[in-house]
């Protein structure tokens, strides 16, 4: 049995990629800028990247297993290119008022896919972040004990506002992946 290591998980779409309502199709799948230099610094310092994301187009019909896969492979190919490869990439295909209305542990906010990213992976929590431009992202992560970070893209300025007017600030905040990876790396205490 190897030594847990710390993952990264991260939200998909306004996170990674650019943020599309409900997207289906391979040809619109785009890396955010420097996200793959992002990951790629992640990597190379340790971390274990785990993308966890809700797809609940699959529910509602927008897209199925097979096309999310197709997007999947875009999404690993243009990661490539930047010699990144990811760990674990795990999806939520439910929402409860569409499709076959499942009630699950998956869709974030619960973190359901963060358990089985570490069963599946030997992840230490302690020592891992959740990035995401939602707050149901931090939420999971939460659950877990594990620590969030908001990026502004994708939804997460509205998001912050939203926290913001609610009385909740959001600790960190940052502009996007690439900020969030300069912040986690800034707290790794050298050995």
């Amino acid at each position: 049995m190897s030594e847990p290591r710390p993952a990264v998980f991260l939200d998909r779409d306004g996170t990674i990629n650019r943020e599309v309502d409900y997207l289906s199709r391979v040809e619109d799948f785009e890396l955010l800028p420097g996200a793959g230099e992002a990951l790629r610094a992640l990597q190379d310092a340790g971390f274990l990247l785990v993308v966890i994301t809700n797809q609940s187009g699959i529910a509602r019909g927008m897209l199925d297993e097979a096309r999310l896969e197709e997007i999947h492979g875009e999404m690993a190919r243009q990661l490539d290119a930047f010699g990144v490869v990811l760990d674990h990439v795990g999806h939520c295909p439910h929402h409860p008022d569409c499709g076959e209305r499942v009630e699950c542990n998956c869709r974030k906010p619960q973190p359901g896919l963060l358990l089985e990213a570490t069963r599946v992976l030997e992840i230490d929590l302690t020592e891992s972040y959740c990035v995401g431009d939602s707050l149901r992202d931090l939420t999971a992560g939460e659950a877990l004990g594990v620590r969030g970070i908001l990026v502004g893209t994708g939804k997460g300025e509205a998001q912050e506002r939203t926290a913001r007017e609610a009385g909740r600030t959001i600790e960190p905040f940052v502009a996007d992946l690439a900020a969030a990876s300069r912040w986690i790396l800034a707290q790794r205490v050298p050995s």
